[in-house]
């Protein structure tokens, strides 16, 4: 692409120009602000983990099994321990009675089964890149040349890789426990009383659509490795870490060590995008505390990106059968989802939970009055799953949006004409639905008509009959994803009832100081959201200061005493919402002493644009501003009676409901048929994600989610072969997508404010993963139907569509066989063959 020169200057002044906008209405929410946290990041000034140094620090590199499955049967750690600048060499022998079990802290079933999860492993591992020993030495170097030399002995057993075939317990990933199943997990509609009996509508429907899809595995691939510094030479351990959770993560290594958490302070300086990657108490971060602890000195762990793609977590691998009942004119009638999923080899923070997430979104935006939804936990040889940007929104959008585009096929009717006969219409809200979630608000006709209007849908089915009629090479396909997810991951109640093992709660807390300035204390912990700018513009005004007056703090346990991190989209809509209460509680402390300096009656007082004002007392009255009182509240010379000198306040908020963002999203895919290479045409997306904070920050979350949600659908897998062996260990086999493989979006927004919090915000950080992966395949196989393709395999490369093509030309299977009658006895384990991964040569 070629750019003029005067398109740069363009490009400028309108960047120059961005932050003065809407200058006019004197709010700073719903302003395009530049956002604060760049600068320094873009100048070089930024302090990941990996930067800091420490004096005397010592460098931990890990030894990991090559090796799936095997016994360890000896370690030799002679040679290591001798080679020049080792401090010392951990085994799993030597810290097994102090490293404690990693926790998982949603045990979805009271019989939920699980094996001990060790930081070095002792005597067994179950996949590849699992930790067997660590080296700490005077250098990074020194400490990756001695772990080379520490000698392991293995007696190899046969790994469990193959999903479907784990369910049969025919091979045990941990033969101690018996068994692969970790938990069953059953929500019904009739036993729950949110709606009628799913074996009833199918008995009575008309027709029945069942199918099997497949979510593979994948890798978050965050722009920062992971990193952790313990620093063990203070008063207290302090420990930097790339994490999104530092509360959770503090509270956690307390419990799992055994150390006072008053004695742990974590920080996340500035942490570079996690994606639910780094939401997680990981084996490296205990190690490199237990090493620190062990020797008295600073130690520091970084992980190489090959280190990332092997052992940290990975996301979805999920087999799903969805099959929907209906009725001939197209109403559904009834809903049943049997989930296979994968765990790995271990349980994480949440990953058991992770699956379960997705439950309550299947039936998404239609009006399903019976539904049941089975979820079978199954581990294998792998590395462990656990959150992935959408953690279960993905997959249920995925699959309701896929199966609702094979039920048009079988009525023969128009997938959105289908769809908009079944939603919830815009007068219905607030809609409780058969999962007994109340929708506050939304407007699913709104955001289609525009959807459809930017996107031309009318113009381009003609052209596809035009070219389906002409035979031409490239054919076109349209995908539709309508969707809507559950924000906001909170209410406490909730995520008790389902055996969470935290609330959903964040704090707050806002500081006037002397000379005005204003502090904001978060205990959300942004790694790339825009939390400062965001949270800065609330606060201006809240409290009627300048935008560039607020100060936001946060990722720092010292600092941040209470909060519950970042992640499910819940930033701003719990967040931010404990921002407000605390800046009103502010208001509402200095109100007295304005009274008192303004010599007037509490209840006769206004407050408006960080003023107080007389009622009655004229338009042009000077007023009493907040800053001047939190100066005279320091000097505290003539204070009220009784009225502590502060101005400071904290608030929490827990919310009564999630909020429910929703759009309308569509693809036009081009498919070369004699290749299979995808060409995207075009796609155009309408979000209602409530009232807008920063619409520049909420563009950029909606543009990083569709790409990465687009990956999945055509180009990214992380691939197994069968021993075990992750064989997509780099970027040249694990494909991300950049700038070079991706199109203009065409976005825009509807707005329906939310009810569950002052802002009438809903989120939008994952919004655009859950609503593109649909709507991508969907385009796909709408332009090669016509030769008999049912389904393909995600991700859609050019090799699996051509084969796909040629399968259905020739009248045989297409590449992704669809199941047979699916079955959904309660635990019954899925019978179907199981599939070989392969890795593409093309498009890889």
């Amino acid at each position: 692409m070629t750019v003029s020169p005067d398109a740069v200057e363009d490009m400028i002044e309108e960047r120059v120009d961005v932050d003065r906008t809407d200058e006019a209405t004197g709010q700073e929410v719903g302003r395009d602000r530049r956002r604060k946290e760049d600068q320094h990041l873009i100048t070089g000034r930024s302090k990941f983990t990996d930067n800091i140094v420490l004096p005397g620090m010592l460098y931990v590199s890990m030894v990991r099994s090559p090796y799936a499955h095997a016994r360890i049967t000896n370690i030799d750690t002679a040679a290591a321990k001798e080679s020049p600048g080792v401090a010392a060499v951990l085994t799993g022998e030597d810290v097994k009675d102090i490293q404690g079990s990693l926790p998982n802290a949603w045990p979805v079933t009271p019989d939920q089964v699980a094996p001990p999860h060790p930081a070095i492993a002792v005597d067994h591992v179950a996949f590849s890149g699992e930790i067997v020993a660590a080296v700490i030495a005077r250098s990074p170097s020194a400490a990756r040349d001695a772990a080379e030399l520490v000698d392991v002995d293995y007696e190899e057993l046969e790994p469990v890789v193959d999903l479907k075939a784990a369910s049969a317990d025919e091979i045990l990933a941990h033969p101690d426990l018996g068994t692969n199943q970790s938990a069953l997990w059953i929500f019904d509609s009739a036993e729950a009383g949110t709606g009628d009996n799913v074996e009833d509508a199918f008995c009575d429907a008309e027709v029945v659509v069942e199918r099997e899809f497949r979510q593979q595995r994948l890798i978050p691939a965050f722009m920062e490795p992971r990193s952790v510094v313990v620093d063990p030479t203070g008063e207290q351990f302090v420990m930097w870490s790339a994490t999104q959770v530092p509360h959770i993560l503090r509270l956690m290594l307390a419990l799992t060590l055994d150390v006072p958490e008053s004695k742990l302070r974590v920080i996340a300086p500035d942490v570079g995008g996690g994606f639910g990657g780094k939401l997680q108490v990981t084996p490296e971060e205990v190690i490199t505390f237990l090493a620190a602890r062990h020797l008295g000195k600073p130690c520091k762990w970084t992980e190489t990106r090959s280190e990332s793609l092997l052992s940290a977590h990975h996301g979805r691998d999920q087999w799903q059968r969805i099959a929907v009942a209906a009725k001939k004119d197209g109403t559904v009638t009834g809903l049943k989802v049997h989930l296979t999923a994968n765990m790995g080899a271990y349980l994480g923070l949440v990953t058991s939970g992770v699956p379960i997430l997705g439950a309550f979104m299947y039936n998404s935006i239609y009006k399903f009055p019976a539904y049941r939804f089975e979820c079978q936990n199954v581990f294998t040889n792998m590395t462990w799953t656990d959150a992935y940007r959408g953690a279960g929104r993905p997959e249920a959008a995925f699959a309701i949006e896929r199966i609702m585009d094979e039920l048009a096929i079988e009525l023969d009717r128009d997938p959105m004409e289908l769809r908009e006969q079944n939603w919830i219409k815009h007068e219905e809200f607030p809609f409780t639905t058969v999962c007994g979630l109340e929708y506050d608000s939304g407007n699913y006709e709104a955001a289609t008509a525009r959807a459809m209007e930017l996107f031309g849908y009318d113009e381009l089915r003609a052209e596809q009959a035009r070219r389906r009629e002409s035979g031409d090479r490239v054919q076109l396909g349209l995908g539709i994803s309508t969707f809507t997810e559950m924000c906001g991951l909170a209410p406490s109640r909730v995520l008790g009832s389902l055996s969470y093992g935290a609330g959903g709660w964040e704090h707050a807390s806002i500081r006037m100081l002397p000379s005005g300035k204003v502090e904001c204390i978060t205990g959300s912990s942004p790694h790339g959201q825009g939390h400062v700018t965001a949270w800065s513009q609330i606060v201006a005004d809240e409290l009627g200061v300048p935008f560039e007056d607020v100060e936001v703090l946060h990722g720092d346990t010292q600092i941040s005493h209470k909060g519950l991190d970042t992640y499910g989209s819940r930033s701003l809509v719990v967040g931010g919402q404990a921002v407000i209460k605390a800046a009103k509680k502010v208001i509402e402390k200095a109100r007295p002493l304005a009274a008192h300096v303004l010599e007037a009656n509490v209840d006769d007082l206004e407050f408006s644009k960080g003023k107080f004002t007389v009622k009655g007392a004229g338009d042009d009255q000077e007023g009493l501003a907040l800053t001047s009182l939190a100066l005279a509240v320091f000097a505290a010379h003539d204070l009220p009676d009784g009225m502590e000198p502060s101005l400071d306040a904290e608030a929490t908020f827990d919310p009564e409901n999630f909020s429910f963002p929703h759009g309308t999203h569509l693809c036009a895919m081009e498919i070369d048929t004699e290749t299979g290479e995808s060409t995207m045409r075009s796609y155009v997306c309408v979000d209602d994600v409530g009232n807008v904070v920063n619409p520049m920050i909420v563009d950029g979350q909606v543009h990083g989610g569709l790409v990465q949600g687009i990956s999945q659908a055509l180009w990214e897998e992380a691939v197994y072969d069968a021993q075990g062996t992750l064989v997509t260990g780099s970027f040249v086999d694990y494909t991300l997508p950049t700038s070079a493989d991706t199109i203009n979006f065409v976005t825009d927004r509807t707005v329906t404010p939310s009810t569950t919090n002052d802002l009438g915000a809903k989120g939008v950080g994952e919004a655009g993963t859950i609503a593109s992966t649909p709507a991508v395949v969907n385009a796909v196989l709408d332009a090669v139907r016509q030769f008999g393709v049912e389904d393909i395999h995600m991700p859609c490369t050019p090799e699996r569509v051509w084969r796909a093509i040629q399968d259905g030309r020739a009248g045989g299977k297409t590449s992704t066989p669809q199941a047979a009658q699916p079955h959904f006895e309660e635990g019954a384990p899925n019978s179907d063959e199981p599939s070989t991964a392969t890795t593409d040569g093309s498009g890889r």
